[in-house]
C-alpha cells in the first residue's frame, strides 16, 4: 500500500539535507534515479496464478504467460516511474547540521520553503541525511497541510538502525530533547550502506551506541556477536555492518509493530536515554552526539539496575567494556546531581514529576522502574568519577 502511494503521489518532490550533503539540483536528481528502483511495485508473482491442474503443458504454458507478464509489468512500471521522475519538480532545502539546530527556527526553514515553493498535498518529503534532517523532515510532513508523505534516506549509522525506523518526529525544546513532536510513519526507508564510509570516526561510534543497546533490551545472542565484531564495525566493515543495520532494524520493527505510540513496550528502547537527555541538555544539545550520550547514559542505568539488586556486577563491567571499546565515553560530565534530576523529571516518561527510568531486569530483558532520588544521585555522582 505505501508502494502504491509513493508512485501515485510523486509530482512534486522536496528533499531536506544537511548544507554539507548535498549542493545542486542536479544531484538531487540523480539521487532520485537512484531511488526510483527502491520504490518498485508489488511482484507479478502477487498477480498471477497457475491452476495446479497436473497438466504438464499446461503448466508450461502457464509459466511463459507469467513470464512475458512480468516482462510488460515491469516495462509498463519502469515507464511510469521515467515519467514521474521526469516530470517531477525538485527543490533541494539545505539545513543548518547538528543537534544544536533541531528547533522551530530550523523547522520553519522547511515551511518557508515548501511554501514558497507552493507544495501541495502530493509533495514528498525526502529526508537525506542523519538523525536531525529525518527527525525534522518527518515533523514538517506530519505538520504541512495537516501530512504529507515523506521518505528517509538516513546516511549515519545512528539514524539507519534507530531514528528513521518507528516514525518518531520533532524538535527540541531548551528545557528537554524531542519534547514537541508527532508519531509520523515514513512511506519508505531507504539505506544505502556506503554512505557510512564517509562518517567520520566519532559520528561511526555513537551510532554504534544504538546498535548495542538491542542487546541488553532484547537479544543477549547479538550483544555476544557485537562483542566478537565490535572492532569490524569500527572499521566499517560492509559485511559486519551489514548484520549490524539489519538485526537492530528486525529488533526496532518488531518492538514498534507491538507497540507504535509507546503506550508501554516501545519504552524500552529508550535505555539509557533517560540519563542520556539529561546530558544533552545539560551540556547544550550538540555538545556530545545523541549516541555518546545515550552510550554513557546505558552504563548509568546498568548501574542503578545493579544497586537495585536486578544484575550482577559482572554484566554492568561487560556492558562497559564493550561501550569503551565502541569508542564512547564512560564516564558522565559533571553537571552535579541536582541537575541531572532536574532534566529527567522532564523526561517524557516521567509522570507526575516522577522519574521512570528503563531498568535492566536480567541481560536480554528490561522494564520501566522508579527509583529513589538518592540512590539515582548516588550513582550519578559514581558515574561521573568512573
Amino acid at each position: 500500500g505505501n508502494v502504491r502511494e509513493l508512485r501515485n503521489l510523486i509530482e512534486r518532490v522536496v528533499i531536506l539535507s544537511p548544507e554539507v550533503a548535498i549542493d545542486s539540483e542536479i544531484k538531487a536528481s540523480e539521487l532520485l534515479m537512484q531511488l526510483k528502483n527502491e520504490v518498485a511495485s508489488p511482484a507479478i508473482e502477487d498477480l498471477a496464478v497457475i491452476p495446479e491442474t497436473g497438466d504438464e503443458l499446461h503448466a508450461v504454458e502457464g509459466v511463459r504467460r507469467l513470464r512475458d507478464a512480468r516482462q510488460e509489468f515491469e516495462k509498463e512500471k519502469f515507464d511510469k516511474m521515467n515519467r514521474l521522475l521526469y516530470d517531477a519538480q525538485v527543490r533541494v532545502v539545505s539545513l543548518p547540521d547538528g543537534e544544536a539546530h533541531k528547533d522551530w527556527a530550523t523547522l520553519n526553514l522547511i515551511f518557508d520553503a515548501l511554501l514558497g515553493a507552493g507544495a501541495d498535498r502530493k509533495s514528498v518529503l525526502f529526508a537525506l541525511g542523519g538523525g536531525v534532517i529525518g527527525d525534522m523532515t518527518g515533523f514538517a510532513a506530519a505538520c504541512y497541510m495537516r501530512g504529507v508523505p515523506f521518505v528517509q534516506v538516513p546516511t549515519t549509522l545512528l539514524a539507519q538502525v534507530d531514528s528513521s525506523v518507528g516514525g518518531k518526529t520533532g524538535v527540541n525544546h531548551p528545557m528537554g530533547k524531542n519534547m514537541i513532536g508527532a508519531f509520523y510513519q515514513p512511506v519508505r526507508v531507504v539505506c544505502d550502506l556506503s554512505t557510512l564510509q564517509t562518517l567520520p570516526e566519532r559520528e561511526l561510534s555513537a551510532g554504534l551506541a544504538e546498535v548495542i543497546k538491542y542487546g541488553p533490551i532484547y537479544d543477549m545472542a547479538f550483544l555476544a556477536w557485537i562483542e566478537s565484531h565490535i572492532d569490524e564495525l569500527r572499521r566499517c566493515d560492509m559485511a559486519a555492518m551489514t548484520h549490524a543495520v539489519r538485526r537492530s532494524c528486525e529488533i526496532k520493527a518488531d518492538v514498534v509493530r507491538q507497540d507504535e505510540r509507546e503506550s508501554g513496550l516501545r519504552a524500552i528502547l529508550n535505555f539509557g536515554h533517560t540519563f542520556g537527555h539529561a546530558i544533552e541538555a545539560g551540556l547544550g544539545f550538540g555538545v556530545w552526539l545523541h549516541g555518546e550520550a545515550v552510550g554513557c547514559g546505558m552504563l548509568m542505568a546498568a548501574r542503578l539496575s545493579q544497586r537495585l539488586g536486578l544484575i550482577e556486577q559482572a554484566f554492568v563491567d561487560r556492558l562497559q567494556a564493550l561501550v569503551q571499546r565502541a569508542g564512547l565515553p564512560v564516564s558522565g560530565p559533571a553537571l552535579g546531581a541536582n541537575e541531572y534530576l532536574e532534566h529527567m523529571r522532564l523526561d517524557k516518561k516521567s509522570e507526575g514529576g516522577q522519574i521512570k527510568f528503563v531498568l535492566i531486569d536480567q541481560p536480554g530483558r528490561v522494564s520501566v522502574k522508579e527509583a529513589p532520588d538518592g540512590m539515582v544521585a548516588e550513582v550519578i555522582e559514581a558515574s561521573c568519577k568512573a
